[in-house]
């Protein structure tokens, strides 16, 4: 009986292993095209692949509360803003030519060599550590319930006059 346990909870490492493999991927492809993509419109929607990757992972380590605030203010709420920003600025939307640098190429190889330094920073702390077990975990219904049981009312009031200021500042700046 605990041979099949054993094999249960084997199986189910290697599919979290699996899905973050192909949650990482999809990941490292996003923020590739953030920086390379000529569209800065296209580049905030690539981003947006990379912060719902964030939130897929924080899933798969069981912190769905996490996960859903990262989808709340990070997916939601900064890109909504970065969009904002990009049309009030009357930027140019479409492909442009001149948003990189010229050395540009410097970079890849101080990214690489900053990569290795980290990882090998972490490998030497931490080695072969594992992270404990928690037991019993606080549920995502007992956070949210302790959070916005007694502030929901102002986090609404709050919302509506981020709101209002949002259409304020596109009626202000877009006197077409």
């Amino acid at each position: 009986m605990s041979s099949l346990l054993a094999q249960v909870a084997s199986d189910v490492n290697v599919a979290q292993n699996v899905g973050f493999g192909i949650i990482a991927a999809g990941m490292i492809l996003g923020a590739i095209r953030v920086v390379s993509s000529n569209n800065v419109v296209h580049a905030a929607l690539w981003l947006v692949v990379v912060l719902a990757g964030v939130a897929a992972q924080y899933i798969l380590a069981a912190a769905e509360f996490v996960a859903v605030s990262q989808v709340l203010v990070y997916v939601g709420a900064v890109m909504v803003l970065f969009l904002f920003g990009i049309m009030l600025t009357r930027a140019q939307i479409g492909a442009e030519r001149n948003l990189n640098n010229r050395n540009w190429g410097i970079g890849i190889p101080i990214a690489a060599a900053l990569l290795g330094l980290l990882a090998w920073a972490i490998l030497d702390v931490y080695g072969d550590d594992k992270v404990p077990d928690r037991g019993g975990s606080l549920p995502t219904q007992a956070i949210a319930d302790g959070i916005l049981s007694d502030y929901l009312v102002p986090f609404l009031a709050l919302s509506f006059i981020l709101l209002a200021a949002a259409i304020g500042a596109i009626v202000l700046a877009r006197k077409d």
